[in-house]
């Protein structure tokens, strides 16, 4: 009965050690006020009329967040009707707006592109490479998807085209009501952000 007993509360503490591993994996959006790469300010209150905000770390000269572009663009256009903003934020250090501009111009990126300076939005989200992207709810700072927007790039690695479409299937996800299960997910596959 004891070995029964131990194996019991063995289980229990691995559930619960999963539980808040998932928990910390999903942090919440913190307040922030960042300044996007056209000079424009940004913070939850830009974002509160929207239903969902997508954020997509970016980095410039990283390859991999340049190769992923067409596919954000991609779904945005697929979702442009259901009321969800597309920004990218960039928490790279070595990055600056002019910099990030050049970078905007070059590539025909078409998106707000904000500066986390300080690092502060990229440590409380728990961010560690560019071309991972967080769904968040800017109503409650919830996120409810944080990964890959699909399995298409990955090192060294590129897919002519995609089999699984995690960002896709978040968003359906939760805008029928549901969760995202995020122990299917993989990790995402960009530059490193080093965070200090």
């Amino acid at each position: 009965m004891k070995f029964l007993s131990k194996i019991l509360i063995c289980i229990a503490l691995a559930i619960s050690t999963m539980v808040v591993l998932a928990d910390d994996w999903l942090r919440s959006m913190p307040e922030f006020e960042l300044t996007d790469h056209l000079g424009k300010v940004h913070n939850l209150d830009t974002y509160r009329d929207f239903e969902l905000a997508v954020f997509y770390v970016q980095g410039v000269g990283c390859p991999i967040a340049r190769i992923a572009l067409p596919n954000y663009r991609e779904v945005r256009r697929e979702y442009t009707e259901q009321n969800i903003a597309f920004s990218m934020f960039n928490s790279n250090i070595q990055d600056n707006l002019p910099r990030i501009a050049k970078e905007a111009d070059e590539f025909g990126i078409d998106f707000p592109i904000l500066k986390d300076d300080g690092q502060n939005l990229a440590k409380a989200l728990g961010v560690e490479r560019t071309a991972e992207v967080f769904v968040v709810n800017p109503n409650t700072q919830e996120v409810l998807f944080r990964g890959p927007i699909n399995d298409q790039l990955g090192y060294e690695t590129q897919r002519n085209n995609a089999n699984e479409w995690y960002l896709k299937d978040a968003l359906d996800t939760i805008l029928a009501g549901g969760t995202v299960n995020m122990e299917n997910i993989p990790d995402s596959k960009g530059c490193l952000v080093a965070i200090f």
